[in-house]
């Protein structure tokens, strides 16, 4: 779930927590986990996001100023994604399993919405019309099921910020959590046997996961940091996540130092692999590579003018 950005050089103060007179330089990595190796794909003196791995591990899909784009996994080329009408997205997107459809969430153009505008829309995973999933408003995708089939959100219903489901060929959304305070950032298990969350349901965000009916909630970490986006690899061993090293709260800003962590669902053990400053659009989408050896995420820096 995350807040509209506009892609500028000079990002306000009063969102990002610096100085106007600093720059944003924005790094499109990936961290390999047999070797232990970061490598650098894109860079740019500019504000991007939530990077996506596509499905014959060829390029990346980010968001940046309300548009998509595709970056080459060598890194020799960015192009435009075509949206159409859907130029306000927010870094909540994702390639489905078959690699056939893209989804989107759009901050539509809605005056006076409590919460938030975004809705889910889902296209052609190179381009095109969006078809409206979610009618009602804020909705901010996360997750596929392994069928293609269905989504998994975050949305504001009542006050309150839960997660749902619903069927790409059926309006009906399904809640599944409803424990007070923030739960977010769901994705399904490759074999689809459970959706990973986290949630303030503890008094501090952790990861969960459960069943896809939300049934058998199971709290995964209990630790001393703030934990974030449990990405399973296709492989089903682990799960990728952000941790902040301080207590955020129900938030996750942008600029802190993080640290991204690797937890093991062989012996539930984790392991920290890399730390540095990010947070908000660091890893907020699924990204690993199709053969699970590699994840994607944004590191981010400022210069002053």
């Amino acid at each position: 779930m995350r807040i509209f950005c506009l892609g500028i050089l000079f990002i306000s103060s009063v969102v990002w927590g610096y100085s106007q007179n600093e720059t944003m330089i924005s790094r499109l990595e990936t961290f390999n986990i047999t070797t232990n190796t970061r490598s650098l794909i894109w860079e740019e003196m500019e504000h991007f996001e939530a990077p996506n791995w596509s499905a014959d591990g060829s390029y990346f899909i980010i968001n940046q100023g309300g548009l998509l784009y595709k970056v080459a996994a060598d890194g020799k080329f960015k192009e435009l994604i075509p949206t159409g009408f859907a130029n306000r997205c927010n870094n909540d997107h994702g390639i489905s399993p078959d690699g056939s459809l893209l989804a989107i969430s759009n901050n539509d153009l809605v005056e006076n919405a409590a919460g938030g505008t975004s809705r889910i829309y889902v296209l052609p995973v190179h381009g095109g019309v969006p078809k409206l999933v979610t009618k009602k408003m804020p909705s901010y995708w996360h997750g596929w099921s392994p069928d293609s089939k269905n989504l998994v959100y975050t949305a504001m219903r009542n006050g309150d910020f839960d997660i749902y489901q619903i069927a790409l060929n059926d309006s009906t959304e399904v809640q599944l959590t409803n424990a007070p305070g923030l739960d977010d950032g769901p994705e399904y298990s490759p074999d689809g046997k459970y959706i990973y969350y986290n949630s303030f349901q503890s008094g501090v965000m952790e990861l969960w996961r459960m069943k896809p009916d939300g049934t058998k909630k199971e709290q995964l970490t209990n630790d001393a940091y703030s934990n974030w986006f449990p990405h399973p690899s296709p492989d089903r061993k682990f799960l990728v996540f952000l941790s902040y090293l301080e207590d955020q709260g129900e938030s996750h800003p942008a600029l802190k130092q993080v640290t991204l962590r690797l937890y093991d669902l062989t012996n539930n053990t984790i392991k920290t692999l890399i730390s540095f400053v990010g947070g908000q659009g660091t890893i907020n989408v699924p990204s690993w590579s199709p053969d699970s050896k590699e994840f994607a995420f944004v590191s981010y820096s400022t210069n002053t003018k």
